[in-house]
């Protein structure tokens, strides 16, 4: 398995407003910038040779504007890198844009049935965890090189979920930290 080291993209607003984004096409904020200069520089210093590595993002804004971030604080060019669509965040459908205590209040029996099967049951017109694992895992094994990914939480989750034989409620409850680079190594996950 090549080495991947994955960047959760920086913070936006509606991640410190806690607001559902999924597909939302959203730009980072100031904190957000910070946090990619952070994870650029810890970067720089880890990869060595970098152009061994292969770069790749999710299309979504918050994504591509962090990488060009971290490819900026490796001393790369920024816009040299690979998008892939089944890095995108899953789907929140109906959902997107609200908050949970707002879901809970307008759409209690879906928040309800999704909170207790999430691997089954999508939001309205969204994904459901087992469809967005399955686009992660075929992405995971398409990965040849050494990889730098610029990525979402969701994503995350199912990565460190693959990796650690976790049950989907497991997954859900991963923390994913904006400010630190998490290097898969074989079978070894650890957080720099």
């Amino acid at each position: 398995m090549p080495l991947i080291y994955f960047v959760r993209h920086g913070q936006t607003d509606y991640n410190a407003a806690r607001r559902i984004q999924g597909v939302i096409d959203v730009p980072i904020n100031a904190q957000g910038r910070t946090q990619a200069q952070r994870n650029g520089c810890v970067l720089n210093e880890l990869t060595g040779d970098k152009l061994r590595f292969d770069f790749v993002a999710s299309p979504l804004l918050r994504t591509r504007q962090t990488m060009e971030i971290v490819r900026t604080a490796m001393g790369l060019a920024p816009d040299v890198y690979r998008t892939d669509d089944r890095l995108q965040e899953i789907h929140f459908g109906a959902w997107g844009g609200m908050t949970m205590a707002a879901i809970a209040a307008s759409d209690p029996e879906n928040y309800t049935r999704r909170n207790e099967d999430p691997w089954n049951v999508a939001p309205p017109g969204g994904e459901c965890l087992r469809e967005l694992y399955a686009r992660v895992m075929d992405w995971l094994a398409g990965v040849s090189a050494d990889t730098v990914v610029v990525s979402h939480g969701g994503v995350n989750r199912c990565l460190r979920g693959h990796f650690l034989k976790l049950a989907p409620q497991e997954m859900l409850h991963l923390d994913v930290p904006q400010d630190k680079v998490l290097m898969i190594e074989g079978d070894r996950l650890t957080w720099l």
